[in-house]
């Protein structure tokens, strides 16, 4: 354990790098073999729209890198967090480390996104991708990534993480990404049993269906388990009757455009259409199985 923490104290860039753009690579490949949707679109034009913003998030996170380590220097100095309170063993602390990062700096960030307006007018430009796929997992407003940047470092000071434990963290939130939003079409029993802990393909799909409740559900990142407690959970049985985009944005020229994807969060708020709210997917189901 503490081999793996001081490896991460000072993870090297093109662990990082081949943690972004490897994984990109390995799911692109997988989608081609394991496909859960066949897509009738132009795979490169869509990936060159979605890895600009994965771009701007990257140029974005190492920019604020610096304050994230500012963050976890203050804490580790003043001995101040939740991993502060009782001295725990270090695979304790990584765990506990993990959990609460995933808790308050994405599931709650994320829930928090669909909830606040003028968050969510930066959030829907994520979920106005039509063909999901392994490069919406970044597929970010610039904006988004800064304010859930703040939440991050804003759950390393009331968690107390240590550097080590950040970066496992954001390497596993990355490679988290590029695996829920792939396009592969995992065995049913097997993603069923794994999103019992973690989140997963069949899972995250159900929080990119077009319209609500099903938006409003499967919130979680890479813990799984944080919807179930607070009720946010979704299953689907069959994943191939869901819809991928926000009933708001379906144009092409609106979902499909640069220019007008930057500009949605300045735009005029449009309210969900919200006629299609009450005809969810067959056997969906909010009970955790």
């Amino acid at each position: 354990m503490e081999s793996l923490i001081e490896f991460f104290e000072d993870v090297p860039i093109w662990f990082r790098s081949l943690i972004l753009i490897g994984g990109i690579v390995l799911f692109w490949i997988a989608e081609g073999v394991l496909p859960l949707f066949t897509f009738t679109y132009k795979k490169f034009h869509h990936a060159s729209l979605n890895l600009f913003f994965t771009l701007t998030t990257a140029i974005i996170g190492f920019g604020l890198a610096g304050v994230l380590l500012m963050a976890s220097d203050f804490v580790a100095q003043n001995q101040f967090g939740l991993l502060h309170i009782i001295e725990l063993p270090l695979w304790a602390q990584i765990v506990a480390g993990v959990l609460l990062l995933d808790l308050i700096g994405a599931y709650f960030i994320h829930w928090l996104e669909h909830k606040v307006r003028w968050m969510w007018k930066f959030h829907l430009v994520h979920h106005s991708d039509t063909t999901v796929d392994v490069t919406t997992g970044l597929r970010h407003h610039p904006g988004e990534t800064v304010f859930r940047i703040g939440f991050t470092i804003l759950a390393v000071i009331i968690v107390g993480a240590p550097i080590g434990i950040i970066m496992l963290y954001q390497s596993l939130s990355v490679l988290f990404a590029h695996l829920t939003h792939a396009n592969v079409n995992l065995p049913k029993k097997l993603d069923h049993f794994l999103s019992y802990v973690f989140v997963t393909p069949h899972m995250h799909k159900v929080h990119h269906h077009y319209t609500q409740p099903l938006t409003d559900t499967n919130y979680g990142n890479i813990f799984s388990f944080w919807d179930r407690i607070f009720g946010t959970y979704t299953r689907v049985e069959d994943t191939r009757t869901l819809k991928f985009g926000i009933d708001t944005h379906m144009e092409p020229t609106e979902n499909g455009r640069l220019g007008n994807l930057l500009k949605i969060p300045f735009q005029k708020y449009r309210p969900p259409v919200g006629k299609f709210a009450n005809q969810e997917p067959a056997q969906a189901s909010k009970v955790a199985k």
